[in-house]
């Protein structure tokens, strides 16, 4: 049967869907049949992903172009989430990270860091559980970071951000699982994406080992919402490192921390 003859499993939200993770659930939803709704803030950037979906795999793909960090934005994607044809699958993937020091940065730059990473993933969430609920059926994926096990980047507020998700979906997934909806954290490691060069972050002393594909991250985690996980750590190196995040002693991780992206530096204190 062809792609554009295959009933669909339903409508899947995405956000920040136009790059990186976010494009490849996308692109893997799409081949499995699922129609698409995008978010991103890039209107022409999302019409051309857009077209190039329906081109390829023939489902129905909307647009909503949106800054999830500011009220308009997320209002805009709560009255989708809410409307018809029901979103069955939501995926929170929108995000950023600051590249300087809490002490160097400033209140503005902090606060759109929550609002994206935190409030939008509260919002969204909110607005998708409770029909999802009514219905007895649907998941929400949160992608967040294993960086939230543990204050990896001295300084940064991102680890922190991603903390909060991983624990909020853990703790309202296992409120929804009654009633036949799922909602899991996915915490992948150091993956192939624009996150870090739109951050300004050098990642050049990065070993290659320490690199995922945004392929096998959405893969992993599509088969550990399938068995039910709360969380999902891609890949087992990532799993072997998230176990030592959490039982290492804190003064070891101080010593071993190698992402600066939070290092306040001294000349510009």
């Amino acid at each position: 049967m062809s792609s554009e003859q295959r009933p669909s499993p339903g409508s899947a939200l995405i956000t920040g869907a136009t790059a990186g993770i976010g494009a490849a659930y996308a692109r893997r939803l799409a081949a499995d049949g699922w129609d698409l709704v995008l978010v991103a803030r890039d209107a022409e950037r999302l019409d051309t992903v857009a077209a190039d979906l329906t081109g390829r795999h023939g489902r129905r793909v909307e647009v909503i172009p949106a800054d999830l960090s500011t009220e308009d934005g997320c209002a805009a994607v709560e009255r989708r989430l809410s409307a018809e044809p029901p979103v069955e699958l939501l995926v929170n993937n929108a995000g950023h990270s600051a590249n300087r020091s809490f002490v160097q940065s400033t209140a503005e730059v902090e606060t759109r860091l929550l609002r994206l990473n935190v409030h939008a993933v509260m919002r969204l969430s909110l607005a998708a559980l409770r029909p999802m609920t009514q219905r007895g059926r649907g998941a929400v994926i949160n992608v967040s970071s294993v960086s939230g096990f543990a204050p990896i980047m001295p300084g940064s507020t991102y680890p922190a951000s991603k903390a909060w998700v991983t624990n909020f979906s853990e703790s309202i997934g296992q409120s929804v699982r009654p009633f036949g909806v799922r909602v899991m954290a996915v915490c992948p490691g150091y993956t192939r994406t624009e996150f870090h060069s739109r951050a300004g972050i050098n990642t050049s002393g990065l070993p290659g080992w320490a690199w995922l594909q945004a392929d096998d991250v959405v893969t992993d985690s599509l088969r550990d919402l399938h068995k039910g996980k709360f969380v999902s750590v891609p890949s087992w190196r990532y799993k072997v490192a998230v176990a030592a995040l959490r039982h290492a002693p804190r003064r070891l991780l101080q010593a071993v921390t190698r992402d600066t992206r939070g290092r306040l530096r001294r000349d510009a204190a």
